[in-house]
């Protein structure tokens, strides 16, 4: 312990005062909470006029309470989150603020909640910082890549808790509204620092907060207040357009509403979105069509790895209408030759990944991503799925953040990304009996391997091995977005591609 717990109380509070919004009337109360917190029973002689960074405060603070027996040591983040919890302002003013921001301007709203999150270490940036990332230069669209070091392997006791703790339904999934001030457990992290602002989407109550993962600029999630399953129907194309009235600076999009294709949480409706221009958005439109009852409406399929119709107009409702149509229409649709059958007995097959935005025209705008969740004996995990040669990199389905073009990949893919060098550079032995040991981290890039020291040989400088291993993962995702592509890039695909356009009556 470097620092007196009592001083170190006084630095948090002083961090809030300066970053927090924390009234001058607070701080009483605020003291008291933390003495609680930590077990002591007086405050320090005199308040701190000054202070840390807020993650050498928070270190003391936890390292104080794991010799004090108030937490485990593998209970540091959770721990953490508590003691920010004590020093956050209260949501009603949180509300308040935002609020009255977004009457002036809403970018000063959203970059206000923003700047809460990461003060709070809601967001921990951090963290974050560590991600490693990087862009592919593709003549058929650039995409970004990044490998998740924010979110560090589980300990083990951590995991022995898990199975132990009673298994609770309360928060019903991580996204309810619930979760604003939830203190956490053995399963679910906490949430003390968590702030969402009341909007109305389509005449229903939703909820606006950041995700504290930040994938990328401003990375924000718009949530039901009904726990309630994810579905895509024209009500969600009209809120859609509500959030990005409320929000014009911001895009927003949907994960698709069936397993397989869609995205982790499907059990809340909820929404993404966020300030950055993702490589999807930028694709160019590839063949354009009209549709006589929408003579208004700008429609082209884009040209980008997975299947894409691009709608665009001035009049909110035509685009609206238009999109709901092609829905309804992909809904149905079917076509044996190229492996798309919308439902098997009752279960749908089809489906869309939904995205809005305004143009720099400020015309509406909406990309709709074909999907099709359909399995087989050769493809159990998805016909429109990654390979299973390509699960070594990416096996979770594709949602709307990878198929935009930004995929977020495993953090254990940086060490072993390392170890595969090795092998390339002659560091380590190339031993395929070792390698196919299933407890060997390597065992899943067997084939990764094989192909590369085929190609390549173990010979290469540590350069040179680097450039190969990313060049592979590079064109692992790209051949990803390929494999989730309804319509092939291919001669048949395209005509497979525009017999639906003239379904839709293009």
């Amino acid at each position: 312990m470097k620092n007196d717990i009592k001083v170190v109380i006084e630095e948090l509070l002083c961090y809030a005062g300066r970053n927090l919004d924390m009234y001058e009337e607070d701080y009483i109360l605020r003291r008291n909470n933390l003495l609680d917190l930590f077990k002591v029973d007086s405050p320090a002689d005199a308040p701190s006029t000054g202070c840390r960074p807020l993650q050498e405060i928070l270190d003391d603070a936890v390292n104080y309470a794991v010799e004090n027996k108030l937490c485990e040591d593998y209970e540091r983040i959770n721990f953490e989150t508590r003691i920010m919890g004590l020093v956050m302002p209260m949501p009603f003013q949180v509300i308040t603020t935002f609020e009255q921001l977004a009457a002036v301007n809403p970018s000063l709203a959203t970059k206000y909640l923003y700047n809460l999150s990461v003060n709070s270490n809601y967001i921990r940036k951090v963290d974050i910082d560590k991600n490693i990332g990087w862009k592919v230069s593709n003549p058929r669209g650039d995409i970004m890549i990044t490998i998740n070091l924010s979110k560090p392997e589980k300990d083990p006791k951590a995991i022995l808790a898990a199975k132990k703790a009673p298994q609770t339904s309360y928060p019903k999934c991580m996204l309810c509204k619930e979760c604003v001030g939830f203190s956490g457990n053995a399963n679910r992290p906490a949430r003390q620092t968590l702030r969402t602002i009341p909007i109305i989407l389509n005449g229903e109550q939703w909820h606006f907060q950041f995700s504290p993962y930040v994938y990328f600029d401003n990375h924000c999630i718009a949530l039901s207040d009904e726990h309630r399953p994810m579905k895509i129907d024209g009500d969600t194309f009209k809120r859609m357009f509500d959030f990005i009235e409320l929000f014009p600076d911001y895009f927003i999009g949907s994960n698709a509403d069936l397993p397989i294709v869609g995205g982790s949480i499907l059990s809340h409706d909820h929404y993404q979105g966020g300030s950055k221009v993702l490589p999807e958005m930028n694709a160019p439109a590839k063949t354009y069509f009209s549709h006589s009852s929408f003579p208004d409406v700008k429609a082209c399929v884009v040209d980008w790895y997975n299947s894409v119709i691009r709608l665009e107009g001035a009049k909110r409702k035509d685009v609206e209408e238009l999109a709901e149509h092609i829905l309804k229409c992909w809904r149905e649709y079917s076509d044996k030759s190229v492996g798309i059958s919308a439902k098997t007995r009752n279960e749908p097959h089809n489906t869309v990944t939904p995205i809005a935005r305004f143009n720099d025209e400020n015309r509406y705008v909406i990309d709709m991503i074909l999907r099709n969740n359909r399995t087989d004996k050769e493809h159990p995990d998805g016909i429109f799925h990654p390979t299973q040669d390509l699960h070594n990199i990416k096996k979770e389905g594709i949602g709307i953040i990878e198929a935009m073009g930004l995929f977020i990949l495993p953090g254990r893919l940086a060490a072993e990304a390392h170890l595969i060098r090795d092998i390339l550079t002659g560091k380590s032995p190339l031993d395929f009996k070792a390698l196919s040991d299933e407890s060997n981290p390597l065992c899943k890039h067997m084939g990764m391997i094989a192909q590369l020291a085929n190609d390549f040989g173990t010979g290469l400088s540590d350069s040179e091995a680097e450039e190969r291993v990313t060049d592979y993962i590079n064109k692992a995702c790209e051949r990803i977005l390929d494999c989730t592509a309804v319509f092939k890039h291919d001669e048949e695909g395209e005509r497979a591609f525009g017999r639906f356009m003239t379904y839709c009556g293009f």
